[in-house]
């Protein structure tokens, strides 16, 4: 059984983190298939990407079993966390982590790290790190800090709290909370709105939110106004100003 499944739906590639047991919880060997499945996500014709887990569970976070075995920490976390985070950053599409159990530690880390949360009403919150000792890593300080800001992030991360999945919405750290039964569809329904919309728009879109907090409102002035005149430049683009014109829906085909 593979530790990571990944499927094509159209132009949407789903990627499931697959220990059930284990409530998918991270080891090497996933992590070099996440980021394989990441690569293939990389193909022109995905538009959207979900990323979620099979069973119980989003994923509880690092299998503590397997954690620091090579005694070098910092190099485990840039070999195998680092380069999936930076991954999902840098596709040039949506990613969606659709949220249907217990996600805590670097698996909270990972979800954050994705462009929309959606959680079903079973899943729940655990910041899990300063339960066992240890700092929120794999983003963590960095993706919630954005999502919650300082002071909420702070408090959070260092009670250990578990937060429901409404909690998390009224919080903001996730955007919409789905019935258990009806996740799966709601899921795959999302992701294909997305797949459909002007993939290249998003992806500037994408790139804007990352860099827009170091930049300065003159940096970010100029980042709008050239992205705008590469957005512009796009079938999406002619395509959107057609269909306005015609007053009947745009069709997109993401070039």
């Amino acid at each position: 059984m593979a530790e990571v499944e990944v499927s094509r739906d159209g132009a949407v590639q789903t990627i499931t983190l697959n220990r059930p047991d284990k409530l998918n919880a991270f080891t090497v060997g996933v992590h070099e298939a996440l980021q394989g499945a990441l690569e293939e996500a990389r193909d022109p014709g995905v538009r959207a990407v979900v990323i979620t887990g099979a069973g119980r569970g989003f994923s509880a976070g690092q299998d503590l079993s397997a954690f620091g075995e090579s005694g070098d920490i910092a190099s485990m976390l840039r070999a195998t966390y680092h380069v999936n985070v930076l991954a999902i950053r840098a596709l040039e599409k949506p990613v969606i982590a659709a949220v249907n159990g217990v996600c805590a530690g670097a698996g909270l880390s990972l979800a954050c790290a994705c462009d929309v949360r959606l959680a079903s009403d079973a899943a729940f919150f655990v910041p899990g790190f300063v339960g066992i000792g240890l700092i929120p890593d794999s983003g963590g300080t960095y993706f919630i800090q954005r999502l919650l800001g300082t002071p909420r992030a702070f408090e959070w991360m260092t009670s250990n709290r578990r937060l429901t999945a409404a909690e998390a919405h009224a919080w903001g750290l996730v955007s919409e909370v789905i019935e258990a039964d009806s996740f799966a569809a709601r899921m795959a329904e999302r992701a294909a709105e997305l797949a459909a919309a002007p993939t290249r728009a998003i992806a500037l879109t994408k790139r804007l939110y990352d860099e827009a907090g170091t930049s300065t409102l003159e940096e970010q002035l100029e980042r709008e106004a050239e992205a705008q005149a590469a957005a512009a430049q796009t079938e999406d683009f002619r395509e959107g100003v057609a269909a306005f014109g015609e007053k009947r829906a745009a069709r997109f085909s993401g070039r």
